[in-house]
């Protein structure tokens, strides 16, 4: 019978039973207006299934639909007499009134029906992983041979090889090779971001042998400088700051252990796979010494180090929100996997379902990551105590002997004010004074001492907390409309086998680090690669290096993706020795010619991709040009606490940022490495004059492997005015005026440390033309200004 007709009837004739009454005229209503929107056959708006009992006894976001023999109590009685703006149902139009009157009377009744089927409140799955397998970023790698080329002089090694013959299947051949000073700047950058120093310059141009080459390349991978740069690009997928929230700004005191730690581990050339494990569950692994255990502990700042509001009230959300936050930096960083979506529904476009979401994010909830403060509604991140090294307790031992030497001091002044407190003359009196101001004066300084004891090495770090459990699946994000529980494990599209067996009182963050760093896993290799790549040359084989799914850009060379990917794991996930094939290429000495019209984007790679640099490389560049780059002086890089927090001490500018004017006895930063300077997660980035805001540092709360890179008219005005570029060109200026030689020879100089390359005739001719109509000025002030002018310059700003 159709529903227009069984409306027809009155409402008592078909009620002999409840039952009854809801299967001929209830169930014909839900069918047709509801289940579109609010079933297991459609979709499931709001959290609300409404083709089973449980599911409307359940209900959806708000809460259960109906209240039994209570209709004007009942959200889906309100939703369908539009008494609310807010919740009108269905959206479109409202019911007929006889349509309305069958719901109402169903609800008098008590909402009667037989339908027994358990809702599960989960949405219909439109995952097909067998399907999504057959995608090529989750096929096995394969090492594919190099191939046959025609022109076999060329390649310098296999890369080459796969290269130019791409470039000649397309009738296409390499461009010219980079000039030698081009080259040297370029490898030396990537390498180390900073720029090659007068000596190092000297020395490349007079090695004539076959060798010159690998000599720069591997004095540059076995410096410590390297491992600063590439830690710098790990920071970026981490998310990191020196800061916990992004509301409370509340200082993360030891952040800094983990950008250490990743300093070393790329100076070391760990593997990459162990690098994996140790990030993911270093708590979990065994060590044979306590310098091992310390920086497993530390490696798991991974897991923490990101955007967490701490002083939010509903504690709940903000562990959701976190644990999501740590499904999708696993997924970008390690997977080029986008996971976030699945919070809330299926992936649009790849085989990941919210089973396989909820799998991982049961792994990160049964993880040791917040804690609650005693103090109202703040919580905080997670800390464990370090192995205690002798290097600790000197920096303790010194600590207590500064604070028993101003304890002494107090006690010297008390003694000699006792003495005067009697009934001091004019000039006693004075003395008086001065000696409570220096006595509050230490007091607080002592207190300050104390407050900040090194004490006990800790890190930011996880563990697993006390009773491990799988997590259940969240209508729409939602914390509190819960479905069903989904049991642990991995994302099964990129899964070779049977799902790990996870041991009860694990949270199988270790089971998924072995998965991730497995060499049969399809993934992990390919996106290590392709990032390695893009930095080197600009754009990864695969240009969206952070999204291998079905919608992310394809590889331009396929075979030599996997060829490296195979490489990298059959040498020891070794990433000095992926680098070092890819500049020793002959591909990566080319030009940075103009665009070929048969390949504007360059993708067969014909000439080197120009790039800017960024904007730690364009602070520390000028530093080593001016010759004040220091060593780092370690430690936090911001202050322990903001001036307003705790008055009267006297302030000592850290930084030309007044907010971050502190009180502590740490040398100057202002010649460190941009890496070692405080990272905060809004606001202006301190200690560098905003350089690093106006170059497109990345916004610490998200999670970047590839940089934007804007051309606006900020940065021109910025490199004129600044007073950042003001300083290191003065610098720079009396470096080279304490040099007694005729200033030809100190332009020559000049061009080689901020271009790294000769003047030229004509350069010259121009040059010593400015300085002669300035002579009358300052000689400093003339030569600062060319400092200046040459590092406004897109030559002193790109690497070619």
């Amino acid at each position: 019978m159709k529903l227009a007709a069984i409306l027809l009837l009155p409402l008592a004739a078909s009620a002999a039973d409840g039952d009854g009454f809801f299967r001929e005229r209830v169930e014909p209503i839900l069918q047709q207006r509801c289940y579109e929107c609010h079933s297991h056959a459609g979709k499931i708006k709001g959290g609300l299934v409404l083709d089973s009992r449980s599911g409307w006894q359940t209900g959806g976001d708000g809460g259960p639909a109906i209240v039994p023999g209570e209709p004007e109590e009942s959200r889906m009685i309100k939703a369908v007499l539009y008494t609310n703006p807010d919740l009108e149902m269905p959206p479109k139009a409202k019911l007929p009134q006889n349509e309305i009157a069958v719901l109402e009377e169903w609800v008098k009744r008590g909402a009667p029906d037989p339908r027994e089927a358990e809702a599960t409140i989960v949405r219909k799955t439109g995952v097909d992983v067998e399907e999504g397998r057959k995608h090529w970023a989750y096929q096995p790698v394969r090492d594919a041979p190099p191939p046959t080329v025609r022109d076999r002089d060329w390649p310098l090694n296999e890369v080459d090889a796969f290269i130019l013959a791409r470039q000649e299947a397309a009738g296409l051949q390499p461009g010219p090779q980079a000039a030698a000073h081009t080259w040297l700047r370029r490898v030396t950058f990537d390498l180390t971001g900073l720029p090659p120093t007068e000596p190092e310059i000297a020395d490349f141009i007079a090695d004539h042998s076959p060798q010159a080459h690998e000599r720069v390349v591997d004095r540059l991978l076995s410096s410590k400088a390297y491992g600063e740069r590439w830690a710098r690009h790990w920071l970026d997928l981490v998310g990191y700051a020196e800061q916990i929230g992004t509301e409370g700004k509340v200082f993360a005191e030891h952040a800094w252990r983990y950008r250490d730690y990743l300093v070393e581990s790329f100076h070391q050339d760990k593997p990459f796979d162990r690098f994996i494990r140790e990030q993911l569950a270093g708590d979990l692994l065994p060590a044979a010494s306590p310098e091992e255990r310390r920086a497993n502990l530390i490696a798991t700042g991974f897991i923490l180090l990101g955007d967490v509001d701490i002083n939010a009230i509903d504690k709940l959300k903000m562990e959701h929100d976190f644990v999501d936050s740590q499904v999708s930096k696993v997924g970008t960083a390690f997977l080029g996997m986008t996971l976030g979506c699945v919070r809330c529904h299926d992936h649009k476009f790849d085989a990941i379902g919210q089973q396989d979401y909820y799998a991982l994010a049961g792994m990160f909830r049964s993880t040791k990551t917040t804690f609650k403060t005693g103090l109202g509604i703040w919580s905080n991140i997670q800390r464990v105590p370090l192995p205690e090294l002798e290097e600790d307790r000197k920096i303790a031992s010194a600590h207590e002997q500064k604070l028993a030497g101003w304890r002494q001091e107090k006690l010297k002044l008390e003694t000699e004010s006792k003495a005067l407190d009697e009934k001091p003359d004019a000039a006693g009196q004075k003395r008086l004074d001065e000696l409570k101001k220096e006595i509050t004066a230490l007091e607080l300084r002592i207190a300050h001492g104390e407050y900040f004891h090194p004490g006990k090495p800790q890190a930011i770090a996880v563990q697993d907390v006390a009773k491990p459990g799988d997590m259940r699946l969240t209508i729409r994000g939602n914390p509190y409309a819960l479905g069903d529980t989904m049991p642990r494990g991995l994302v099964r599209v990129a899964m070779w086998g049977p799902q790990p067996k996870i041991p009860a009182e694990q949270s199988g963050r270790l089971q998924l680090a072995d998965w991730i760093a497995d060499a049969r896993n399809p993934l992990t290799a390919r996106v290590a690669v392709n990032r390695v790549w893009q930095k080197l040359f600009g754009e990864g084989l695969v240009r969206s290096v952070d999204y291998f799914g079905t919608r992310g850009d394809s590889p331009s060379h396929p075979e030599l993706l996997d060829h490296l990917a195979n490489r990298f794991m059959k040498e020891g996930w070794s990433q000095k020795k992926l680098i070092r094939m890819l500049v020793l290429s002959h591909t990566y000495r080319l030009a940075s010619g103009n665009a070929l019209s048969t390949d504007p984007e360059n993708k067969l790679l014909t000439r080197m991709n120009r790039q800017r640099l960024d904007a730690e490389s364009i602070r520390d560049a000028m530093l080593v040009a001016s010759g004040r780059l220091s060593a780092p002086s370690g430690g936090p890089g911001l202050p322990l606490e903001f001036p307003e927090n705790i008055s009267g001490l006297p302030l000592t500018p850290k930084s030309n940022h007044p907010q971050f004017s502190i009180k502590t006895e740490r040398p100057c930063q202002d010649y460190e490495r941009t890496l070692y300077l405080g990272v905060v997660r809004t606001g202006t980035q301190p200690g560098t004059a905003r350089l690093r805001d106006v170059f497109d540092f990345p916004q610490p709360a998200q999670f970047t492997s590839k940089r934007s890179v804007t051309t606006v008219p900020t940065q021109s005005l910025y490199l004129l005015n600044a007073d950042l570029i003001r300083e290191r060109g003065e610098d720079l200026a009396k470096s080279l005026l304490a040099i007694q030689e005729e200033d030809a020879a100190r332009l020559a100089r000049l061009w080689l440390r901020v271009l790294s390359r000769p003047i030229t005739a004509a350069e010259r001719e121009d040059a010593l033309a400015f300085l002669q109509i300035s002579s009358s000025a300052d000689k400093i002030q003339t030569w600062t200004e060319l400092a200046r002018a040459l590092f406004g310059t897109n030559e002193f700003l790109l690497r070619f």
